[in-house]
């Protein structure tokens, strides 16, 4: 497989991973597995909270995939997409946990990108409902609605 195609899965991961988790945290998240989501619409204190056990299953799902291509890295297309996945993962908990959140090692940017996703993502958290309302993705979402 080329650098290309081999990139090009990579992305397919990546992107894959923002469309998955837009699902499953409207539909499942503030549905069904409201009761463990619900600890990141509360303020929390300490470093660990419930909804925390999705990324690590996200994460076991990356490592996984990683692991079943590591034979042959850049011919596996579980590989790719497992690196795919863990990108995404990486610019979530980045964007997601210690920008948007302040989690853990918080800090600041003047980066326009990241202030408008946080800006969406705090619309996400104006109310602790399990209803919920939009931007349920982190990076996607119209834009121009939340610009200042």
């Amino acid at each position: 497989m080329d650098v290309l195609i081999f990139s090009g899965f990579v992305l397919l991961g990546f992107a894959g991973m923002e469309i998955v988790s837009y699902l499953v945290h409207r539909f499942l998240f503030h549905g069904l597995l409201w009761k463990i989501h619900r600890s990141h619409h509360e303020s929390h204190h300490g470093w660990f909270e419930p909804n925390d056990l999705f990324s690590i299953f996200f994460g076991g799902v990356s490592i996984l995939l990683i692991y079943m291509g590591i034979e042959t890295p850049v011919e596996s297309v579980s590989f790719a997409i497992g690196m795919g996945i863990a990108v995404y993962g990486i610019l979530y908990f980045v964007i997601h946990d210690l920008f948007a959140h302040k989690r853990f090692m918080p800090f600041k940017s003047d980066s326009k990108i990241m202030r408008l996703i946080r800006h969406a993502h705090q619309r996400h958290h104006q109310s602790v409902d399990k209803e919920g309302q939009e931007p349920y993705g982190l990076f996607l979402f119209p834009y121009d609605k939340y610009k200042k």
